[in-house]
């Protein structure tokens, strides 16, 4: 059996405003983001890790090196766990994208979305999927970290629970949450959804 943690990036100023960063370059952690890659790495720290695997973007590296750096691990990149290619809706607001006509598609039909530019979901879906199935073969009987990212993590999870493409968007992940997959040839089995780590212990002489 292969334990798969699926890990979202930690908070940053597109997330906190509610922006959609896409593959935009140098989208770091915020302050409140780096706490949470930390919280992540303290978490972890009684829980073998043998590999871990990121996307290429930023946010997503920086939440993974404090894991890394406990392991004593190098970090992989994988450009199959990267974000949504958004196309034009990349950079814009939520806001915003809510009064665009394809927004009801994303919303109710987000197995025919294609972003205009951008990707289809369901292509997305497909390499998200195909990336988990390929590590957990090859790294068999261990234990395998993926960062990657909202969209993407709801799409795979929605796939392992057997949730139709068009019901995605019931799955919530939070910044910096861990989902955990159990796979082996045999047996699949969904341990934990979008589960939130408790934040670092303030010490004391900072109260």
């Amino acid at each position: 059996m292969t334990r798969i943690f699926l890990i979202r990036h930690g908070e940053n100023e597109y997330t906190r405003t509610g922006r959609l960063a896409g593959w935009t370059r140098g989208v770091a952690l915020n302050a409140g983001g780096t706490q949470q890659a930390l919280a992540l790495a303290a978490y972890l720290a009684a829980t073998p890790v043998h590999f871990i695997y990121s996307s290429p973007l930023q946010r997503a590296l920086e939440t993974a090196q404090p894991l890394a750096k406990s392991k004593h691990l190098r970090v992989r990149v994988l450009d199959a766990l990267g974000e949504v290619r958004y196309g034009e809706w990349q950079g814009k607001s939520l806001k915003e994208l809510r009064l665009r006509k394809l927004w009801r598609t994303v919303q109710e039909r987000p197995s025919q979305m294609v972003f205009p530019g951008g990707e289809a979901l369901r292509a997305v879906q497909t390499r998200a999927v195909d990336a988990v199935e390929l590590l957990a073969a090859r790294h068999a009987g261990q234990t395998v970290a993926l960062f990657s990212h909202g969209d993407v993590i709801r799409v795979t999870m929605a796939h392992y629970l057997g949730t139709p493409l068009d019901l995605f968007q019931r799955i919530m992940i939070g910044t910096a949450s861990i989902s955990e997959i159990n796979i082996s040839p045999e047996h699949m089995a969904v341990v934990r959804a979008n589960f939130s780590v408790p934040p670092l212990p303030v010490p004391a002489a900072a109260k």
